[in-house]
């Protein structure tokens, strides 16, 4: 049996389209940061290294390397961790150049920091590729946060997070940063703005 992230863990990835509060556990990232608008061209190839070392680990036991407790999966959807600079911060609009982020895949629990270096070396033959040597691997604990499921263009979450404040105001709860995390349900290249699902997640904790 395949082991689907949509079906096994709906509390994170699907959740309703309006606030709730998790716990979510630490977990094993793929990640690459970087600066800049989103929709330019280095964005895209900072995502395209991830998913390949993501498919690396994924297609390991095709490759002749089986790691120790593999399991048949689906790939984890892309997330991003969203901030501004200085400048950006000041601004009384969003000025997508000043953005700053680190996107990322989530890992199985089973990958090592030699299936990281195995995943390294396949995806080095078979696509190189010079962000390759900006990737990291490491551990992220979210803990306690609010996320709810956003439906629409990215541009329009404002409304979304509005509901999300107002939820955590409510209920005594407070945001630890402003830094927030997305994740990437739908691809954008294959759905239209109107449909795209987002979650997006505030870290939390109790006044």
């Amino acid at each position: 049996m395949k082991y689907e992230w949509r079906k096994k863990e709906k509390e994170l990835y699907l959740p309703k389209a309006q606030p709730v509060l998790v716990t979510v556990p630490e977990q094993k990232f793929f990640m690459i940061s970087g600066k800049g608008d989103p929709n330019k061209e280095e964005y895209s190839e900072k995502v395209g290294v991830l998913y390949s070392l993501a498919y690396a680990v994924r297609m390991m036991p095709k490759n002749g390397y089986t790691p120790d407790g593999y399991f048949e999966y689906t790939v984890y959807p892309l997330e991003g961790i969203w901030d501004l600079t200085e400048k950006g911060r000041k601004s009384p609009t969003l000025i997508k150049d000043e953005l700053l982020y680190t996107i990322m895949i989530r890992q199985p629990d089973f990958v090592t920091e030699e299936v990281v270096e195995k995943a390294f070396e396949i995806a080095r033959k078979k696509k190189p590729h010079p962000f390759l040597d900006e990737v990291t691997f490491g551990t992220m604990e979210d803990g306690l946060s609010v996320q709810m499921m956003h439906i629409g263009p990215y541009d329009d979450e404002a409304g979304s997070f509005a509901q999300m404040k107002k939820f955590i105001a409510e209920n005594n709860l407070e945001i630890r940063t402003l830094v927030h995390r997305e994740i990437y349900i739908s691809d954008p290249r294959k759905t239209e703005p109107s449909k795209l699902k987002t979650v997006l997640r505030y870290k939390v904790r109790h006044k």
